[in-house]
């Protein structure tokens, strides 16, 4: 099947090159996961995916169609993003179904009244991310926990068909944010969602439903492929250039650094 990303040769350069060479091929069905180091060039790559940042070489297509010769705007609707500059707009006293509202129109805090059936739908998405209790919850009482899963909402009521989760567990305690990787676990399995691409740079927040895995070092692609080929030792330590261990509990994996004895503290 043709890809529903496709990105060729890219090359992004201001001062001096930032990406570099980034092939990268997405097709339906798949749900990826880009994982890497900071400064590794994964908030350039999102920026020239969402058409923020041009590219000074190379292509980019998504669902056949390409920056510079398609429609710009008609592009952004097929894409998405959860991040937080989206978060730091949003107005305290905004309800939470106002939010979700705004994403079909790719506002920042609603305004006007909106028909009849577009409230119902926004209700609707709502119960389906378990968030209908917070319909009427003001933005500024929202857990961070609530906020990113309204902020999904926001971005299904939009309709794109991929969405990008930008660091979407930052600011969530441990236990808040496996419930989090529960629910985009879940969500994958509902008809009608988008392809996901989860930009982190832990890979204990992978979650199940991730079958690929980009891994970018220094602005280039270190690997890419299949989950269960990227997540081993050997190339997490060349992107995080330190000799680690990947740890694997059945579908969820984690890595931790390995230390000589010597260098191991005795307390007691």
């Amino acid at each position: 099947m043709a890809p529903i990303l496709h990105i060729s040769n890219l090359v992004l350069q201001r001062e001096q090159k930032i990406l570099q060479e980034i092939n990268w091929q997405i097709h339906p069905g798949e749900q990826w996961a880009l994982l890497g180091p900071n400064g590794s060039g994964k908030t350039t790559l999102l920026h020239a995916l969402t058409g923020y940042e041009p590219p000074s070489e190379g292509k980019i297509e998504i669902f056949g169609e390409t920056y510079g010769k398609s429609d710009w705007r008609s592009m952004r609707k097929k894409l998405g993003i959860v991040g937080p500059w989206v978060a730091t707009h949003l107005q305290p006293r905004e309800t939470a179904i106002a939010v979700v509202l705004s994403g079909r129109e790719a506002m920042v805090n609603y305004w006007g009244k909106p028909p009849p059936d577009l409230w119902v739908e926004a209700e609707e998405i709502l119960a389906r991310i378990h968030c209908e209790h917070l319909a009427e919850r003001l933005w500024g009482y929202l857990s961070q926990g609530e906020r990113q899963r309204v902020l999904i909402g926001r971005a299904l009521m939009a309709r794109h068909e991929i969405l990008l989760l930008d660091e979407a567990c930052a600011g969530l305690d441990l236990v808040a944010r496996d419930r989090f990787l529960s629910f985009l676990n879940h969500l994958t399995e509902q008809k009608n969602t988008p392809t996901l691409i989860l930009v982190t740079h832990h890979i204990e927040e992978i979650f199940p439903a991730i079958t690929h895995v980009l891994l970018l070092k220094g602005g280039t692609i270190a690997a890419s492929g299949p989950k269960e080929e990227m997540l081993t030792a050997q190339n997490l330590s060349t992107v995080f250039s330190a000799d680690l261990e990947v740890l694997r509990d059945g579908e969820t994996y984690s890595a931790r650094l390995k230390k000589p004895a010597h260098d191991r503290k005795v307390f007691g």
